[in-house]
């Protein structure tokens, strides 16, 4: 057994949408035309957008901010994502969805890949945007004492 998580991305034009709006993947595995499988190695963080469709308009917008599990950790099961992640964020419905990709556009208007981002401040953003709140913005200090903090810890 891989110590790997894998997320499946399909896409099947105007239907389904599974994609990865950030992350590294250390590996990609082709199966079809519309189907690939991303590999990511335990601890990396990465965003998990789903969107559907029918024949009257989009039935499911979600996004899930995940961090790749090491074996024997607790982890929350996502479709699509073997065997689960530990869950950073998870909104459904297109305001919120489109808020967090707004917020993910922010931090890297910054320079700072949104996979490098404090783990916490996707809780923050998770826990603000589910009681309609403003989240406060990444910013470089907040980013400059997250990477003290792990190389402290680490």
């Amino acid at each position: 057994m891989s110590d790997l998580t894998t997320v499946e991305l399909l896409w099947l034009e105007k239907r389904i949408e599974n994609r990865i709006r950030f992350g590294k993947p250390v590996s990609e595995k082709i199966i079809d035309q519309h189907r690939r499988i991303l590999s990511f190695v335990p601890g990396s963080i990465f965003a998990f957008v789903r969107w559907t469709s029918n024949d009257f308009g989009t039935i499911l917008s979600r996004i899930d901010i995940l961090r790749a599990i090491t074996p024997g950790q607790r982890y929350s099961t996502v479709p699509w994502v073997s065997p689960g992640g530990e869950s950073l964020l998870r909104l459904a419905g297109w305001p919120r969805v489109e808020r967090v990709l707004q917020l993910i556009d922010a931090v890297e208007s910054l320079g700072i890949d949104p996979a490098d981002a404090a783990p916490e401040y996707w809780h923050h953003v998770h826990n603000r945007l589910s009681v309609n709140e403003t989240p406060r913005p990444y910013t470089r200090a907040r980013h400059q004492a997250w990477l003290r903090r792990r190389r402290m810890v680490f």
